[in-house]
């Protein structure tokens, strides 16, 4: 039997094939997860209808996180196809493009609370409206990146986000333990998603990680997709509140790995070798 056989889940924020979220639908549908995705947009919608057709014909609703209406009618939208639900993927984040770029100190209040609204109040609000839909022992993730604890050159506003973004994991774990439901995230390495375009120096940051991770590389949206679909099956069933790292390693670093031998960029723990 496969290890989602028979589950059936919302996935929030999917906006192509590049995304860490089509990662963890891919590996839950090829476990037997039968899933609905949204769009915002359009120019999403268009993305992602191929995407569907991949997915077993996978439901596609519209949905704004940031539309009181929407996000009111979502509960009963996925009720009528579904009945109950087992697991959510909260795959939202945004801030204004300028709040990327200069330094923090310059964040307007609009730039902050638009990326708190979107990237934050969004998971807390799509649970509320959610939960009386989530079947007991359902699981939710969201995904986070180590700017929320770490100073990431041009992540700014969405590091404190993110940090955000983790406390309310660990206090969501425990308003919904009581009736077995879940709630983790998945702090992914760099990729090269359509979120990361709007990163300054993303290449580096890319690079980087590379270099510095135990691992020696970055980590792929499949990687990704299978832990996210690990924490959505019943294989985590004791687990919940964490920030589970996806990043070939790179979060237990505590300084930069890189050294220069003979003009050339090498591993400093390699260097003698």
């Amino acid at each position: 039997m496969k290890l989602m056989e028979g589950k059936k889940g919302l996935i929030v924020g999917l906006a192509n094939n590049r995304s860490i979220s089509y990662g963890i639908a891919k590996a839950c549908y090829a476990q037997g997860a039968q899933m609905a995705i949204t769009y915002m947009n359009e120019s999403v919608l268009k993305r992602i209808q191929p995407i569907s057709k991949e997915l077993g014909d996978a439901k596609i609703y519209h949905l704004d996180v940031g539309d009181e209406d929407e996000m009111n009618e979502i509960a009963s939208i996925v009720e009528k196809d579904f009945g109950k639900i087992d697991f959510i993927v909260h795959s939202v984040a945004f801030a204004p493009k300028e709040a990327l770029n200069g330094t923090y100190i310059d964040t307007t209040k609009e730039a902050f609370t638009t990326a708190m609204n979107i990237s934050v109040y969004s998971l807390v609000e799509l649970v509320q409206k959610l939960q009386p839909v989530l079947n007991d022992n359902a699981s939710i993730i969201t995904l986070s990146y180590i700017g929320a604890e770490r100073v990431i050159p041009h992540y700014n506003v969405m590091g404190v986000a993110k940090a955000a973004l983790e406390a309310s994991v660990r206090y969501l774990a425990v308003d919904l333990g009581g009736k077995g439901i879940r709630i983790n995230a998945i702090s992914a390495g760099p990729i090269k998603t359509l979120a990361a375009s709007g990163i300054g120096d993303f290449r580096t940051i890319l690079k980087w990680n590379e270099l510095n991770s135990p691992l020696r590389k970055n980590v792929t949206i499949d990687e990704v997709g299978n832990s996210g679909m690990y924490l959505l099956s019943d294989l985590s069933s004791g687990v919940t509140g964490e920030v589970h790292y996806v990043d070939a390693g790179f979060f237990v670093t505590g300084m930069a790995a890189v050294d220069e031998v003979d003009g050339k960029n090498v591993l400093a723990w390699d260097a003698n070798r």
